[in-house]
């Protein structure tokens, strides 16, 4: 089955157009016509007051996706499931867990916060779908279940742990992305892309059996990489012939240049408030 009509909107990003609040953190509204997903609700701070200004209803939210658990991803929960009373959640059973960014011997709690925890856990089992495989969520759109890991020179992109004394590393499983199938080809979000985007474009491949990518938007999260990674990141990029890369909050501005640089106008980098028709 291929989705209808297209458009994607950036309701939440690092940057952001005239009259929008910027934010760390991502969230996109997903519309094909019969199905509206939030794929992610940033922080929280920004989500409604972009939304309400791009004329998005978020009481019209049928899915909430969350790419992973670390809370500029999942602030707007509460936001979100007051506001749309029908909205079914999809996320790995890993986003609730406890997880930390250590730097220089000081942790920082990442984790989902505790208000988002706790609107999760109000939601009845009907309305909760946790996700620890691959499936299709509406017609032509799926959502990947967890990565494999295959490429030796990806991996989470920071010293990221699921203790505040740093002796137990967070691989991040619950990472997953969100695919469409449309006329045009694959259009395929990413929130964080912890699993490394090759990774997880490989695996979109194999599960949509489609190999023409017409849009990847979303963080790549290649902001700390070290240029051995981008250079062969990039040259594994080719490998999917992207169409179109958005690049958006995580993915950093150093990464951004060097996608510009080899991919030229194919490179779109993103910003609340962007609109995009397949």
């Amino acid at each position: 089955m291929i989705a209808p009509k297209l458009t994607i909107t950036i309701v939440v990003d690092n940057q952001a157009g005239d009259g929008l609040r910027a934010e760390h953190g991502l969230s996109l509204w997903i519309d094909d016509g019969d199905t509206r997903i939030l794929f992610d609700t940033g922080q929280g701070a920004a989500l409604a007051d972009n939304a309400g200004k791009l004329k998005i209803g978020l009481e019209q939210t049928d899915i909430l996706v969350l790419s992973h658990g670390h809370y500029d991803h999942t602030g707007g929960i509460p936001l979100v499931l007051k506001a749309a009373r029908k909205a079914k959640v999809y996320c790995h059973p890993g986003v609730v867990q406890p997880r930390y960014s250590t730097r220089n011997g000081t942790a920082k709690a990442i984790h989902m916060p505790r208000e988002s925890m706790a609107a999760i856990d109000k939601l009845p089992a009907e309305k909760l779908n946790w996700m620890p495989r691959a499936r299709l969520v509406a017609r032509g759109i799926g959502l990947t279940g967890p990565i494999p890991r295959q490429t030796d020179y990806e991996d989470t992109g920071g010293p990221f742990f699921l203790d505040p004394q740093a002796r137990r590393a967070d691989p991040i499983k619950d990472d997953l992305a969100l695919w469409i199938r449309t006329e045009q080809g694959l259009v395929v979000c990413v929130g964080c892309c912890h699993a490394g985007i090759v990774n997880t474009l490989k695996h979109v491949f194999r599960l949509s059996g489609i190999i023409r990518l017409r849009a990847l938007i979303g963080g790549l999260h290649l902001l700390n990489a070290q240029e051995e990674r981008l250079a062969q990141t990039v040259a594994a990029l080719h490998d999917f012939a992207p169409e179109l890369i958005v690049p958006c909050h995580c993915t950093g501005h150093k990464a951004t240049q060097l996608l510009t640089s080899s991919f030229g106008e194919r490179v779109v980098p993103g910003r609340a408030g962007a609109r995009y028709s397949f």
